[in-house]
């Protein structure tokens, strides 16, 4: 079967503070070729007054590639997007999404969604200064404004501003009295307003995050939204990315084993020892690689024991693959291999 031209938003991996850092994100390219790849959220002041190549850096083998922002300054946002564009990203994207108090206070985040009029000139003014695709994820209400008619009003403002992609996480945000882990399990989903919405506006694209746990679920959601954002089910079971070409994408080529998606990891990550990045931080995206398979416990072990080690190298990896089975190693995604 040829690839198919579906959009990169078709399915991608959502930006996780602490998570989707450049490390993870080469471990991922190594699985999927096609799936889009976000960073974590950089606020607009850490690239203007930060050190740009610790906030911005990332690898060629990345691409396709989005940069999230946090900030409300339309100017600030403006200025970052021009950045982003110089920098190679591939899209640039405004978190109106995340309820944490310190993002709150920063006034940005979720609470933007209770002033739909600042996001709109913000998107204006990113769009203005850059060529790159300008989208927007966000929830689907926060605190009391949390009415379908809410929701709508802020997507017809946004969308008047130019923006044409809006990444709807399925749960509304508490702004006080939950935290940031609560706001992603306490507020129920509501997939079917996601639903209703792209209905509504068929000419957006409309992707869904939230609550999307395997590959077969984000294909279920793929029969009416233009795209699907998995979050931390593919973080703690990065294999799931390794179907994603064929099955959601199309492409003819075979699926990676797990064997060769490390062997592909490997060389990025002698490559970040050589210049004093220690192993424990690149290799701690792997952890989730062998969920649910047997030496799973002791891939674990070896890595978060001895990856954090004063002058550990690939010699830990090794000793991590060596308590694998190579049943393991090789299987094809989807296979489940039973314990002797």
């Amino acid at each position: 079967m040829a690839a198919s031209p579906l959009p990169p938003h078709t399915l991608s991996v959502a930006p996780m503070m602490d998570w989707t850092d450049r490390h993870c994100r080469v471990f991922h390219r190594t699985l999927t070729r096609r799936t889009l790849l976000y960073t974590e959220m950089v606020t607009t002041g850490a690239i203007i007054h930060g050190d740009r190549e610790r906030h911005l850096g990332f690898d060629a083998a990345e691409h396709p590639v989005a940069l999230q922002l946090g900030g409300s300054d339309a100017a600030a946002l403006a200025e970052c997007a021009r950045i982003s564009e110089d920098r190679g990203y591939d899209e640039v994207n405004l978190n109106c999404g995340c309820p944490s108090d310190r993002v709150s206070s920063g006034s940005f985040g979720a609470c933007l969604m209770g002033t739909p009029d600042v996001v709109a000139r913000a998107v204006e003014a990113m769009r203005g200064a850059t060529r790159l695709p300008v989208t927007v994820k966000h929830r689907i209400g926060i605190d009391d404004l949390d009415s379908y008619e809410h929701l709508t009003a802020f997507v017809r403002t946004v969308e008047a501003a130019g923006c044409g992609t809006f990444i709807v996480h399925a749960r509304k945000a508490w702004l006080s009295g939950l935290s940031p882990k609560e706001n992603r399990e306490i507020p129920p989903l509501r997939h079917e307003l996601v639903q209703q919405l792209k209905a509504d506006f068929p000419h957006l694209t409309v992707v869904l995050n939230g609550g999307i746990l395997t590959l077969d679920a984000a294909q279920d959601a793929l029969a009416w939204a233009d795209g699907v954002m998995i979050g931390r089910a593919a973080y703690s079971d990065p294999f799931i990315l390794a179907q994603v070409d064929q099955d959601v994408f199309g492409e003819d080529t075979p699926p990676v084993t797990r064997r060769e998606a490390i062997e592909a990891y490997l060389p990025y990550v002698a490559a970040q020892l050589e210049v004093g990045q220690p192993l424990n931080r690149m290799m701690k995206h792997t952890l989730g690689l062998f969920a649910g398979q047997p030496g799973a416990r002791h891939w674990k072990r070896t890595i978060s024991e001895q990856g954090h080690r004063p002058g550990a190298g690939l010699e830990v990896v090794r000793a991590a693959l060596d308590g694998v089975p190579d049943v393991v190693l090789d299987a094809q995604p989807g296979a489940l291999v039973q314990p002797a």
